[in-house]
């Protein structure tokens, strides 16, 4: 079938968006298009995940470049290689609306423009939508009839958007179109196109929408580029209809000098007034067009700014009277706050400062061992303290202490976010650890989500992501999960998880100690019992009866409780526990530990699966309920069919599968390739060489994973 229409991706860092991008446009399996993917030498897992793309659909074409060329180069490539009438180069961040691609076909073959503007839409980091900027001079195009640039003038101030345009291939071809390089390179192609189109035809309908996740790929180039590739455009481009196009450049370079530091404006407009100048000899009717025809910078500058000073006073004045109303102890913060930064003091805290764990514990002590002069002090609540081992240092939070270290620290390590009052200064280094692999929707993820969804401030959030640095993965699947979920701008630290090192490198003697400090005996089989978090119920609801379960396993199991760290100990559980039938183990202080002395997992929705699988022993997945934990929190995987084991859906299958010691261990095999593929005893070790020494991450060699 020959493709009427060829999409043209260009890829670099964009891995988490891909499969989005690219079931978004190929959803219509019967539509005549190619998608042409080329990989610019992207160096996440980007090249694995679109080769997947090209097995599962052959309209997928896949080119692999092994030095980067940048955007411009890539699309030419991408062009060359097009089959289609008609060719779109678009973004991998972005997506299609529903029916886009039928109703542009459609569009298409009524108008067969040499160019169609199509409407889109612009996404915010949370994901809200609103209008593309030119929405009412589009829709006024689309109720005429198609025609030269002339006859649609309007549209000519959307000259750097390549990917709100459809383009007749041979038109491109015809003209020589080869893209510019740096920033706005698409210049070089949009400016001939739109000049030398006979027919510009528009959709008025929303078929595209354009984001820019932070932690996307960044433009190559600087803000100066802009001119070159407008003056390339203009050297492609016929004369006819130059004048409209010399107006939307001057537009442009305004919007650049508007929003370039104040030490970048006076060059940028030395280079908008030299094209400008070039393209007319005549300014157009308006002081500032004369001004920048004329090159006179400082009045140019002086009127810019008292514009400026016309704005609302209105926020400037909502600050000040904030400062009034602020607590001494936030005095005392904003005072630390102007004290240089202690380049050896690092900050460390897990779980809303519950205590001393997790990766922020594991790098914490490989940091101790590997960075000299380092202080570390870990922030605690005040019922916190007495669980700290002896030599830790720690400030209680909320205190005056508390506030000194968070302002000055130079490192803060957090499997959570910091609270909204910590500011993020710069010099400081930020590193998120996360605290499990996600199985159920995370982030931004959640928007959806019919509990949860409703309950967080999305904006809270992003404020609070945006002071990542760092962000730590156990694997590509976190990576890929983590990146969609949190879209803002930071480096992945793919490693291995930091606390799972004590399981990969533990020894025999290291289990024997675990168990015999339980109180385990050497003929019984510790069956570890730890329950995710429901956020639909207001108080901890049992999944199971764990007096009966324990009962019916007998003396020779030994049943292990230990309850999210959301919950206190249930007094259901304590009453078990003082009974002797099942041991509450919620207070104990390591995870990890519990994890070393039990002989197999019975978990239903928890992260601990993905930790537990590092050992390689039976895990069982009990899930009663498992169609309402999709439904009402949302999951990234279907865990029933893709379980490290065994799945039981009530208390009796699960009793029988503990007695027999049924197992599935091509199951389990499975799923520590996909999950636990790089646990070797040395994540912490990687994490550290990198943030305190900057010494680059190892490349790994690990299967892509893909999101559901």
């Amino acid at each position: 079938m020959h493709p009427r229409l060829s999409v043209v991706l260009v890829v670099h860092g964009e891995q988490a968006y891909i499969d989005e991008c690219a079931s978004s446009l190929l959803c219509d399996r019967s539509a005549p298009i190619e998608l042409i993917a080329v990989d610019d030498a992207s160096p996440d897992d980007a090249p694995e995940l679109l080769d997947a793309l090209a097995e599962r659909d052959p309209r997928v074409r896949v080119e692999h470049l092994s030095e980067r060329a940048g955007a411009g180069a890539a699309r030419d490539l991408g062009l060359s290689l097009a089959r289609g009438d008609h060719v779109w180069f678009a973004e991998p961040t972005d997506r299609w609306t529903a029916g886009a691609v039928t109703t542009v076909l459609e569009r298409l073959a009524a108008t067969q423009p040499d160019v169609l503007v199509v409407e889109h839409v612009r996404a915010d980091r949370l994901g809200a939508e609103r209008p593309g900027p030119q929405r009412g001079a589009l829709r006024r195009a689309a109720e005429g009839d198609p025609g030269p640039l002339e006859q649609h003038a309007a549209l000519a101030r959307g000259a750097p958007r390549i990917w709100d345009k459809v383009l007749r291939r041979e038109l491109l071809t015809e003209a020589g179109a080869r893209f510019g390089s740096g920033r706005f390179c698409e210049l070089a192609v949009t400016v001939p196109a739109l000049l030398g189109a006979s027919t510009i035809a528009a959709l008025a309908w929303p078929a595209y929408v354009r984001r820019r996740p932070p932690n996307a790929n960044r433009p190559v180039g600087r803000p100066l580029d802009a001119f070159d590739n407008w003056d390339a455009g203009f050297d492609r481009a016929p004369e006819a209809g130059r004048g409209i196009m010399v107006a939307a450049m001057l537009h442009h370079g305004l919007e650049l000098i508007e929003r370039a530091p104040a030490g970048d404006r006076r060059e940028l407009f030395g280079r908008l007034s030299a094209s400008y100048r070039r393209h007319t000899a005549a300014p157009a009717d308006d002081r500032t067009a004369r001004l920048v025809h004329a090159g006179r910078y400082s009045p140019f500058a002086a009127r810019e700014a008292a514009r400026r000073a016309r704005r609302p006073l209105g926020r400037r004045l909502g600050r000040v009277r904030a400062q009034w109303r602020r607590s001494a102890l936030d005095r005392h913060y904003r005072r630390e706050l102007r004290r240089p930064i202690d380049p050896d003091l690092a900050v460390f805290a897990a779980y809303w400062y519950r205590g001393y764990s997790c990766n922020p514990r594991a790098i914490y002590e490989k940091a101790r061992e590997l960075v000299p002069g380092m202080r570390g002090v870990w922030v605690v609540k005040r019922d916190a303290v007495d669980s700290l081992p002896p030599g830790v240092d720690h400030v209680v939070a909320g205190t005056r202490e508390y506030y000194e270290a968070i302002a000055r620290a130079r490192y803060l390590v957090n499997n959570v976010n910091f609270p909204n009052h910590l500011a993020k200064r710069e010099g400081s280094v930020h590193v998120m650890t996360h605290h499990g692999t996600p199985l159920k929707r995370m982030g931004l993820d959640q928007r959806s989500a019919p509990v949860s969804g409703g309950r967080i401030d999305f904006a809270a959030l992003a404020r609070r992501c945006e002071r990542w640095d760092f962000s730590v993965t156990a694997n590509r699947f976190s990576t890929l999960a983590w990146e969609r979920a949190f879209p803002f701008r930071y480096e992945t630290l793919e490693t291995g998880y930091p606390r799972n090192d004590v399981l990969a490198a533990a020894s025999d003697d290291e289990v024997a100690r675990a168990r015999a400090e339980l109180g385990i005996g050497p003929g019984q089989t510790a069956v570890l019992y730890a329950p995710t978090h429901r956020e639909w119920q207001a108080a901890y609801e049992p999944p199971l009866d764990l007096a009966a379960v324990a009962e019916a396993l007998g003396p020779g199991h030994v049943v292990l409780a230990r309850l999210h760290y959301f919950y206190e100990s249930d007094p259901r559980l304590r009453e078990l526990h003082r009974s002797g039938r099942v041991r509450d183990v919620s207070s104990h202080p390591s995870v990890e530990q519990l994890c070393l002395a039990a002989d197999v997992l019975v978990t239903d929705y928890s992260s601990i699966m993905f930790d537990y699988a590092v050992l390689d022993r039976p895990i069982v997945i009990h899930a009663p309920d498992w169609e309402i934990y999709r439904t009402l929190r949302g999951v990234y995987f279907d865990l029933p069919s893709e379980a490290p084991g065994v799945v039981t859906r009530n208390d009796g299958e699960l009793v029988a599968t503990l007695r027999s010691g049924d197992d599935d261990p091509v199951a389990r095999a499975a799923f520590r390739t996909r999950f636990c593929s790089l646990e070797d005893g040395h994540a912490a070790e990687r994490v550290v060489r990198r943030v305190w020494f900057g010494e680059p991450v190892p490349a790994r060699d690990a299967a892509p994973a893909v999101l559901g």
